[in-house]
């Protein structure tokens, strides 16, 4: 940009002057154009002091505005003025009615915010800002408005015409034009209008709530899709279930609708009765998608349902509030993935992302708190601190109040507050109020950005036969906070004797401690200050301390585990949890230490702990096989990377893929037992048990193809012909591309595209396995595809597969000596800041991150965002993260 943009302060919240009482839009569809006629039945805001003469409307400075009538007067240019932003009307009355006329090119639309077209489809994505783009308006979330919406378009080309609420009239127009009219009874903001239209077809469902009500359930797509909708119709259904028995809450309209569209720059929008969702969160069949995407589709149909409640009948004041509605959320979903699968393996899932993603974040330029006090654009934080940590704060309010009162207070929160724009802040009370619980403190993290760090001490006294655990927090400095006031975390532990059995643990004379009534093997320990002592009486023997169960609160965690300590609790503790963790642990200590074995240059010689804690559980016939996949998992790079101070991305590859390749050695009679124990020709299906299975299975094949032997390379092989499902076939075909195996890797990626080139969604994860291939030359793989036809960089998910799969998946690659990945991501962020500001802002984060790094790398690194910033007038988006991550 020319100049830098506008800061926007959460201190500066101001009530609106004015207000929308009803909303009535028509648009018309047209080959070249869209008109959108807006009538707004508007009055002053009795809660706003001041009383402005006139009238300032958000709208985008493409709109090209028509004509402007004020109680059916029309309006003339001395009566009002274009701003940048926006419309300013200079004289109104206390009560109006606002009409205005405009035109909108939804086909030039390549930023897909507002009213677009791609693929012959109309569609709409209005959160946050983007109803601006569409009419001009008071495009902010605390302004409700009750919808009526007319489209008119022609009958052959777009016969099917969605918005919002229910359908009350349809009727035919002249030149083979139809129109009809949708009527929302319930009030929302601009961020939940949507509208979609084209030559759709649908599946049909209904569901009768406890309450009696019949609700027409419609899945929408296009023609060829139709037979993978049915998982997203069953996952809705459980949803809907779901949330009736855990939280109490009813669907409120008589038709709840999802469309699945390709060109979408989220996973999913929850707009009221009409969700649009990217194909890639509601397609799903065995032949194409894996078992991922189909926890994925479950997971996001339920998250965009549960939406309606927490976030559509209760929304945000502000966008400052985004985690209000996004945060618990994501928490009742993880909660829902839960209960409809295996609640460890989710828990292990949402941890892991946690930890390489948002920790990430917390430790970055970006870094931020739940409630953040600025920005400037607001599509910028859309980010995994919102979501993921901001769940994570409400997992902890839950664990601190007991599954009883969260629900009391949940629906002391949904009742006090329904059809309200609210703050995290209304939330936190609802909690309090409900369960006469003090949550003063705690509200130290929704204001305070980064990952606490918790040391743990801890010292047994044989005389009095006395435990004594000691926590200290500190949390590192980030952005705009260099000092942090102590956190309250809630750190869940347990305690095993020398037999690995758990210990029942009760009220003791600690010097701060929690007030249990019953003997329990797990305890909550609130830790509310800098540092704490917590005493436990009656210990017969020193036990091994089984910290942060369920990993209670997020925050990384430091106590002086010896391997032996670890590979116990792998065998014994009763946390399934943990037992991963602990996995995880032993297996980031033995990869750490050869990290640095190989900075100086010693052998590298693998400690047989790993390798027989490894055996134990392959043979462990009664752990789950999902667990047993998460725990023969090593810590991935990027998890790795984050836990070190300067990130050395080639020793970190050369020491995993060495430790893969011992253990394969070492373990191969077992792997390939167990391999050959998981091999099962049953039809495909996507629940717990099967998928835990497949997962189990290709765990092992990835390792048995490390040991660099022909025959498990035609094992895989053979089971990329003859797999009936997505998952075994593209689990192999990763496999063997990622192995090395040149020759084989060619042939099957040709023929896994002849064979899948009509299918979008499955051709992205074609592209993405071959832009995360660590072996060297796939930046030039990754430049040859963008001219291939499968790609286009106008689409969000192709983008993401290729771009984002090279720049975010492949380190070894994309941080080459020769900064060629740097340079390349430089490239394809300036082109994309013109086409897609919101995908561009998100491609540059491998780039932030550069202090991370050594000196070579952060100086290549910065020259890269200096390019970015001095290629010409960056976006809001862009600009945002470049220039704090220069700064």
């Amino acid at each position: 940009m020319t100049e830098q943009p506008e800061v926007i302060y959460l201190k500066d919240y101001q009530v609106p002057s004015f207000l929308i009482d009803q909303t009535e839009l028509r648009f018309e569809l047209e080959s070249e154009r869209t008109i959108v006629n807006a009538k707004l039945t508007m009055r002053r805001n009795p809660d706003c002091q001041q009383k402005p003469q006139g009238l300032e409307l958000h709208g985008d400075k493409a709109l090209q505005l028509y004509r402007i009538t004020l109680n059916e007067q029309l309006l003339n240019e001395s009566d009002y003025q274009r701003l940048d932003e926006g419309l300013q009307i200079f004289t109104v009355p206390d009560a109006f009615v606002l009409e205005t006329q405009v035109e909108i090119h939804p086909d030039q639309n390549t930023a897909l915010e507002g009213l677009y077209r791609s693929e012959g489809f109309y569609c709409t994505q209005c959160e946050a800002e983007g109803f601006r783009r569409i009419t001009f308006y008071l495009d902010r979330p605390d302004v409700m408005s009750v919808f009526s919406t007319t489209i008119e378009a022609d009958k052959s080309a777009y016969p099917v015409m969605l918005s919002n609420g229910n359908p009350v009239a349809t009727g035919d127009a002249d030149n083979g034009r139809h129109w009809i009219t949708w009527e929302d009874p319930h009030p929302k903001p601009a961020y939940l209008f949507a509208l979609v239209a084209g030559d759709l077809k649908m599946i049909e469902d209904q569901y009768t709530t406890s309450g009696g009500r019949d609700v027409a359930l419609r899945i929408y797509a296009a023609d060829k899709d139709l037979d993978k909708l049915d998982y997203a119709m069953q996952s809705l259904i459980n949803a809907m279930r779901w949330d009736e028995q855990v939280y109490g809450r009813e669907y409120d309209l008589d038709i709840y609708m999802i469309v699945a569209v390709d060109f979408f720059n989220m996973g999913a929008m929850e707009n009221k009765g009409l969700n649009v969702f990217n194909t890639s969160c509601v397609l799903a069949s065995p032949e194409t998608t894996t078992d991922a995407g189909f926890q994925r589709v479950e997971g996001v149909v339920a998250h965009e349902y549960f939406h309606n409640w927490s976030g559509n009948r209760v929304t945000c004041r502000d966008w400052f509030q985004l985690s209000l509605k996004e945060g618990f959320t994501v928490f009742r979903d993880a909660e829902f993935s839960a209960d409809m699968n295996s609640r460890t393996v989710k828990r292990v899932e949402n941890v892991a992302l946690l930890r390489t993603a948002q920790f990430a974040e917390d430790a970055g330029p970006m870094a931020h708190p739940i409630l953040p006090a600025s920005f400037i654009e607001i599509s910028n934080f859309y980010t995994m601190t919102i979501y993921e940590k901001g769940a994570e704060v409400v997992r902890m309010i839950h664990t601190l109040l007991g599954a009883e009162a969260f629900r009391k207070g949940s629906d002391l929160y949904f009742s006090r507050h329904d059809g309200q724009a609210v703050t995290t802040e209304d939330f936190v009370k609802a909690m309090e109020d409900a369960s006469g619980r003090d949550l003063t403190h705690f509200r130290n993290w929704y204001n305070q950005a980064g990952t606490p760090v918790l040391a743990v001490s801890d010292e047994f006294d044989a005389a009095s036969q006395t435990y004594r655990l000691t926590i200290s927090q500190s949390c590192p400095a980030t952005p705009g906070q260099d000092t942090k006031a102590p956190f309250h975390i809630p750190v869940a532990i347990g305690l095993l004797d020398s037999q690995g059995e758990d210990l029942l643990l009760s009220d003791g004379e600690a010097q701060i401690t929690t007030q249990v009534t019953t003997q329990v093997t797990t305890q909550i320990l609130e830790l509310h200050e800098t540092r704490q002592t917590f005493e436990f009486s009656g210990i017969a023997e020193r036990p091994v301390p089984s910290l942060l169960r369920g990993f209670s609160a997020p925050v990384k965690l430091n106590y002086p585990y010896t391997r032996e300590n670890l590979t116990f609790l792998m065998s014994h503790d009763s946390d399934g949890f943990n037992r991963w963790e602990a996995a995880q642990k032993l297996g980031v200590d033995i990869l750490q230490s050869l990290i640095k074995d190989y900075r100086n240059d010693k052998k590298l010689i693998l400690d047989k702990q790993l390798a027989e804690a490894f055996k134990v559980v392959l043979a462990d016939e009664s752990l789950d096989k999902a667990m047993v996949a998460k725990v023969l998992t090593l810590p991935s790079e990027a998890y790795l990377s984050e836990l070190a101070e300067e990130i050395d991305v080639d020793a970190i590859h050369h020491v995993r893929n060495f430790v893969r390749h011992q253990l394969a050695v070492q373990l191969e009679t077992q792997l390939l037992s167990t391999y050959q124990a998981c091999t099962c020709d049953d039809t495909y299906s996507p629940d717990a048990a099967s998928i835990a299975r497949r997962a189990l299975r290709n765990v092992c094949l990835g390792y048995l193809l490390a040991t660099e032997k022909q025959e498990h390379l035609e094992l895989a092989l053979a089971q990329f012909h003859e797999a009936n499902n997505m998952t075994d076939s593209q689990a192999a075909l990763n496999i063997v591309v990622h192995s090395g195996y040149q020759k084989a890797a060619e042939v099957i990626l040709e023929q896994f595209y002849l064979r899948w080139s009509h299918e979008p969604l499955v051709v992205n994860q074609w592209l993405s396995v071959q832009a995360s291939n660590p072996q060297a030359g796939t930046l030039s793989q990754v430049k040859a595809l963008m001219q291939h036809d499968a790609f286009n960089m106008r689409n969000p998910n192709k983008v993401r597969s290729l771009i984002a799969g090279f720049s975010a998946l492949n380190p070894v690659n994309f941080h080459a000596l020769d900064a060629s990945g740097y340079m390349f991501l430089a490239d394809q962020v300036i082109t994309l800041n013109n086409l897609n500001p919101q995908i561009a802002s998100r491609l540059v984060t491998p780039l932030t991150r550069w202090k991370r790094y050594n000196t070579e790398r952060q100086e290549m690194m910065k020259a890269q965002l200096q390019r970015i910033m001095d290629s010409g007038e960056l976006s809001r988006d862009v600009f945002e993260v470049v220039s704090k991550s220069l700064a």
